[in-house]
């Protein structure tokens, strides 16, 4: 999936910014599998949000100016029934006479 390819991709890229390790631009996006101009729209995109990001050409590496958390994740599980009721979005599913419903709720 392509989604869940590129929330690997900008962890990977945290990862390696934290401990700079990055690498030059061109290193870079031979370890993300992007073309360099990528890497380059890629980290404009993180400064547009604040990324404290800058590089260094003595040190060959992009690294955090100041401290920086990012977190991209997806959580894949069965909920449980307590669960299910409470959730705030999606779909539920009863049977009524016989017949499978299925309603579409989100809670804002």
């Amino acid at each position: 999936m392509k989604l869940l390819e590129q929330i690997e991709r900008i962890n990977r890229l945290h990862e390696l910014i934290r401990f700079r390790r990055t690498g030059t631009p061109q290193e870079l996006a031979k370890r993300l599998n992007l073309s360099t101009s990528m890497v380059y729209k890629l980290m404009e995109e993180l400064k547009m949000r604040e990324a404290p990001i800058e590089y260094s050409r003595q040190l060959g590496t992009y690294y955090y100016t100041s401290a920086f958390q990012m977190k991209i994740y997806m959580d894949f599980r069965p909920l449980g029934e307590e669960e299910e009721r409470s959730f705030a979005g999606g779909a539920h599913t009863y049977k009524h006479d016989k017949t499978l419903k299925i309603f579409h709720h989100f809670n804002f």
